[in-house]
């Protein structure tokens, strides 16, 4: 118990420091610990991430912090998500989701945080990145046959765009066969319900619980 409570602790302490190299050990030390790579994820790399989020937003840390933060989880996940995958292999994925930061919008920390820890939960979940055209949400849907379509807003200037997938999935007569979720700073469930959002997630643990319970 001692040695995955100071692995966990070194994961977080890597991202804090924005040290790959570091985050990249503690992966691999943590496999050859037997640690589940789902565990290490949430409770060390993802709970770090969401620190430097919080810091973000009070004005404690800028945006080259998140950054490289950003980098260290991804060189974690560079080493975990093949054995992740391994594991979940020997199971049917639980549904598809399409993700991304909606147009106009660059920040990727809170949408990548929601990412993974979706992808933890069993769901295919397919990343379109940052600032995504609203067209390109409907297209990859429509490809994938998504089960969810979810949107991140880090800026009350982009929020609308999240609006506009919620239109042009209408548009395209294809609504009807996929739920919304929107998420993001500025975002509340007050936006949610105005646009007509199936979901708001507060955080990535609300998106997973409240995406379980529409496969309940």
């Amino acid at each position: 118990m001692l040695k995955r409570q100071e692995i966990i602790a070194k994961a977080k302490q890597s991202i804090m420091e924005f040290d790959d190299i570091a985050a990249k050990k503690v992966a691999k030390e943590a496999l050859e610990a037997g640690i589940d790579p789902a565990e290490i994820i949430e409770e060390g790399f993802t709970a770090a991430m969401e620190l430097v989020g919080e810091r973000f937003a009070e004005g404690i840390l800028f945006l080259p912090h998140v950054i490289a933060a950003v980098y260290a989880m991804q060189a974690a996940i560079d080493i975990l998500l093949p054995e992740m995958e391994k594991m979940g292999s020997e199971t049917k994925s639980r549904g598809t989701v399409v993700i991304g930061t909606i147009e106009g919008d660059i920040h990727s920390i809170g949408k990548d945080i929601v990412a993974t820890a979706l992808r933890i939960a069993g769901y295919n979940v397919v990343d379109l990145g940052s600032d995504v055209p609203i067209e390109s949400y409907v297209e990859k849907a429509r490809e994938v046959k998504a089960d969810v379509v979810a949107s991140s807003a880090l800026m009350t200037i982009t929020m609308i765009n999240q609006m506009r997938i919620e239109e042009q999935l209408n548009e395209a007569g294809f609504r009807h066969n996929v739920k919304t979720m929107v998420g993001g700073a500025p975002v509340t469930q007050e936006w949610a319900d105005r646009i007509g959002a199936d979901i708001y997630a507060e955080n990535s643990g609300d998106a997973v619980n409240k995406i379980n319970a529409l496969f309940a």
